[in-house]
């Protein structure tokens, strides 16, 4: 193992070479990189191809059988076992591509199966001949098309030991003759021909490092002359196709290369960066494709790192060289993204981004039609069917694909699923799984048993990609009652900066000796203004931000700790000031009891309570008594169970209290606030999965909402009768706070602490996400609010009370812009078309404060004050939509003026005079105090 790795550090350090500038074709794909673009849903062109593929040793198996000879990989891996048993159950390989609903299937021919000694110039084997015709035919006769290799690594063990495999000149003409003879025997039937798979794996691991067969290692030189050979080997068959075959049998020949995605260190394009970029995809797939693709020859960093070492074409060799190819033939699966891991020495990173490799190949080689023929991960053995990962590494590299095509007009008419079967998976034996159909190996049937992936697979090949599961954008409007509002955590209490206004009852005489200063009036004392709300500067100017929003409610929680008894009563009078202020401004408060930060008692919390209804509740109309209760147990570890259950009856307390006492003259409603993020099943094809997602939903809300307004389980927990009672009823609306959506599924091992519900949560990597990876799901909304609807009727009204996503951008947040318009979209969706009665809307928050921006937190309409309070774009796009009350038709655009419905933002003017009063108020007493002096003196 040792030996096999310090050979490869070796080759690596040989085929990076030194570090000369590169000028690479398409170096502009780091300075400049790839529209961004979040495209999600999406059809291919009609014509779209999509296959499926599998190679001859990992899966015939039968390896001596019917006068086969021997290969390389069969010496190599001693390798006895019937493998998947495709030679005799290819009857069941083809029902199994057939189930996908393909158009072709790609698979690799057994260059000992046809010839046993690999001489194609002695008599073939009929046996394997006659395999190979009943398998073309069978798939015609099925309407779909074959795409045959030639050669996939299984070279012939004779040849080996007879020219040194492919370190001999001669193999390349051997090759040639191989090629003719499949040509002749097989071309009528077959369009599409490649000549060999990925050959950079074959230089580089069978004559580099010797993790591959023939396993040859030691002289520097011999992956660039196995290459060179390689080349010339694929150059002579596609000459004898050209010449010989393509004119009566009119068909295409490629050669398929690997290739991994390298981006720069950081993120950082430097000069320097860029070609240590461009050199890394040189090593790879640029090896290859330069001298097919491009000059004929080598890359030049390549040449110029590796003279005397790598071998030379003359220039009549580049000329035969260049073109032999009809369209480009490209691999992106597991084993070149490790092998290229190793040539990323400088600190690159390497990306599963078959996008950016798509458009490097256009870009690089004059915009060629692809055919992507590997793509495909791996699983380990022990997933079985339920291999859910897979299927979004699927999603991940067919949506690059789609992105590629419709953004990037790259040209590819085809892509292949990596592979049909489990297999024999070459030097990882039976350790490593790429199948989408899974084989019992300790079994002699070989059943070939679909896995999820097939079956997703045979959906997006049935729908040829991703069309819309959503209901397109619809236009309507939210009626005049709908609560369009910021919400907020904890509004902190700010005494200062403070400007009294009228409290010194003495009058002044000013500059009567000519020094400008104030000399007091003996014997004249003016009446003084008791304590104004405008003292507090702070709510002047956090209230105008609000109403710049146009929001009609703002929801904000007051902090307990400044409430308790014998506190401040400044501190009283300060929030007593902000409802004062809101209701002047027309702007109608939500008001949250706890927000969850430390531990409480269910008595002390309802003594809050009582207290808070009745110093505010005059101008309160809307309560939210705990903010997201079942977040606020995931401290509590083990006592979750008790936790909740003081909280929900804390809640049911307050609200007793509120509905005996306080309702009647003060006529509010009282709710508590959930945290509601939706999930789907992880993989839809398993009842676990979806059995999943009820479990967690159960758990997330049901345990909160069961017991207060039904749903199914108002009697499990640990509450008594008596509490139970207590608890049903104690609700007057459902407030949710929804962000994001999530994937879910069974938890497989021990559960731990903090995950009672049993789940486990992962996320789709092709769904749009923040900076911090909060996911923009905006469908996950509107299934959301359908599930409480179908839950728990639609008697009692909904309403989100918050919703946000952090985004980075100083001003033009596009992301939250995108976010603000997706999720009222699908908030109207709910309303008009699935009757949920959603009443309201609630922007997650105002404004950015300074620790937020530190941790990256940035979820604010406003930037911090430290950065002057600026209003972001999104500012201007919700209030749009307040004042348009949603997404009316093109034919009706003017804003919708509900009566009562001013917030006292309207005026611009109006509002400005009143951010300035103490300036006003200023003037107005020096006019009376100079009037006043005039009379006296």
């Amino acid at each position: 193992m040792f030996r096999v790795w310090s050979v490869c550090v070796s080759l690596v350090l040989i085929l990076w070479g030194t570090s000369e500038k590169v000028q690479g074709k398409a170096s502009k794909l780091w300075l400049q990189p790839l529209n961004k673009t979040f495209l999600q849903t999406g059809v291919f062109p009609s014509a779209f191809l999509w296959g499926v593929g599998s190679a001859a040793f990992p899966t015939e198996g039968s390896w001596d059988a019917d006068g086969k000879g021997e290969s390389v990989w069969d010496r190599f891996t001693r390798h006895t076992d019937p493998s998947s048993d495709s030679y005799i159950q290819w009857e069941e390989d083809l029902e199994s591509v057939r189930y996908l609903g393909v158009n072709f299937y790609a698979f690799s021919l057994s260059w000992t199966r046809i010839f046993p000694d690999g001489n194609a110039k002695a008599h073939p084997n009929p046996a394997g001949v006659q395999h190979y015709r009943r398998l073309i035919g069978k798939l015609k006769e099925l309407q779909m098309e074959p795409v045959v290799t030639l050669f996939h690594w299984d070279f012939p063990q004779v040849l080996q030991e007879r020219f040194g495999g492919w370190l001999n000149r001669s193999t390349a003409d051997v090759f040639a003759d191989y090629a003719a003879f499949c040509f002749r025997t097989f071309g009528a039937k077959v369009r599409y021909w490649i000549t060999m798979h990925n050959p950079f794996l074959l230089a580089v691991q069978g004559y580099g490092t010797g993790a591959h067969a023939p396993g040859v290692t030691g002289d520097p030189a011999d992956p660039f002359i196995a290459a060179h050979n390689l080349l010339r080997a694929h150059a002579k068959a596609w000459h004898v196709y050209d010449k010989h075959f393509r004119p009566h049998q009119h068909g295409k020949v490629s050669i398929t290369l690997g290739s991994h995605w390298v981006e720069p260190p950081h993120a950082q394009a430097t000069p320097t960066n860029l070609e240590l970029c461009q050199k890394a995809m040189e090593a790879v797939i640029g090896w290859f494709a330069e001298p097919i693709y491009g000059s004929g020859d080598y890359p030049e960093s390549l040449k110029a790192s590796h003279r005397g070492v790598i071998p030379e074409f003359s220039a009549q060799e580049r000329l035969w060289m260049k073109g032999t190819t009809d369209f480009f033939s490209l691999a992106f699966g597991r084993e070149t993204q490790r092998v290229g891991q190793g040539l990323a020495r400088f600190g690159q990173t390497v990306k599963l981004d078959l996008r950016s490799v798509l458009v490097w190949v256009q870009q690089t080689y004059g915009d060629p039609q692809v055919l992507v023929a590997e793509s495909g991960w791996f699983s380990d053995a022990s997933v079985g069917v339920e291999d859910t990962v897979a299927i979004y590494l699927m999603k991940t590299f067919i949506m690059q694909v789609m992105q590629a095509v419709s953004v990037d007009a790259v040209r590819v008419f085809g892509y292949t699923a990596w592979s049909l079967l489990d297999g024999f998976e070459w030097n990882h034996g039976y350790s490593m799984r790429t199948g989408l159909f899974y084989i019992d190996f300790s079994k002699p049937e070989r059943h070939r048993v679909p896995k999820t992936s097939a079956h997703f697979y045979r959906r997006l090949v049935k729908d040829n990609g991703f069309p819309t599961e959503n209901t397109p954008r619809i236009e309507g409007r939210f009626p005049c009652d709908f609560q369009f509002g910021v919400s907020e955590s904890v509004l902190q209490v700010h005494l200062r900066p403070f400007s009294p206004q009228f409290t010194d009852p003495q009058l002044y005489r000013w500059n009567v000796s000519g020094n400008g200063a104030l000399t007091r009036v003996t014997g004249v004392l003016l009446h003084t203004q008791p304590a104004q709300c405008t003292d507090f500067l702070f709510i002047q100017k956090h209230l105008f931000l609000l109403g710049v929003t146009g929001s009609s409610h703002y929801r904000f929680a007051l902090d307990w700790t400044q409430l308790a008894p014998g506190r401040d009563p400044e501190k009283v009078r300060f929030y007593r000031c902000v409802l004062m202020e809101l209701q002047r401004r027309g702007i109608r408060p939500v008001v949250t009891l706890y927000h969850p930060s430390y531990r409480s008692a269910v008595e002390a919390f309802v003594s809050y309570a009582v207290f808070c209804y009745r110093e505010f509740g005059a101008l309160v109309s809307t309560w939210i008594t705990i903010n997201e209760p079942n977040r606020l147990n995931e401290a509590y570890a083990e006592e979750w169970q008790t936790v909740a259950r003081h909280l929900l009856l804390a809640h049911a307390k307050a609200w007793h209290i509120y509905d005996a006492q306080f309702r009647r003259k003060q006529g509010g409603a009282v709710s508590l606030a959930l945290h509601a993020d939706w999930v789907e099943p992880a993989n839809p094809f398993l009842e676990s999965h979806k059995s999943a997602q009820q479990q967690f939903l159960e758990f997330e809300l049901g345990r909160f909402l069961d017991p207060l307004i039904g749903g199914g389980n108002e009697g499990r927990g640990n509450t008594s009768d008596d509490e139970r009672a207590e608890l049903k009823g104690a609700l007057d609306f459902v407030a949710l706070n929804h962000f994001t959506t999530y994937l879910v599924l069974p938890w497989k091992q021990p559960t731990p602490l903090n995950q009672e519900h049993g789940c486990a949560l992962m996320m789709d990597a092709t769904w749009k996400v923040s900076h911090r990876g909060q996911a923009l799901v905006p469908w996950g909304l509107r299934r959301m609010l359908g599930w409480v609807r179908n839950r728990y009727g639609d008697h009692l009204p909904i309403i989100v009370t918050a919703t946000g996503v952090d985004d980075q951008a100083v001003h033009d947040d596009q992301l939250r812009q995108s976010y603000i318009r997706s999720y009222l979209q699908e908030a109207l969706k709910a309303r008009e078309l699935d009757a949920v009665n959603l009443r309201g809307f609630y922007i997650w928050k105002l404004q950015d404060l300074e620790a937020d921006q530190e941790a990256d937190l940035q979820f604010g309409l406003f930037s911090s004050a430290a950065h002057h309070s600026r209003p972001k774009a999104s500012v201007s796009v919700y209030r749009d939509i307040i004042s348009h009350r949603g997404f009316p038709s093109a034919a009706d655009l003017r804003p919708l003026t509900c009566r009562g419905a001013d917030n006292g933002t309207s005026c611009e003017l109006c509002t400005r005079i009143a951010e300035n009063k103490p300036l006003l108020f200023f003037s107005v007493c020096v006019s009376v105090s100079a009037s006043m002096l005039d009379h006296i003196f």
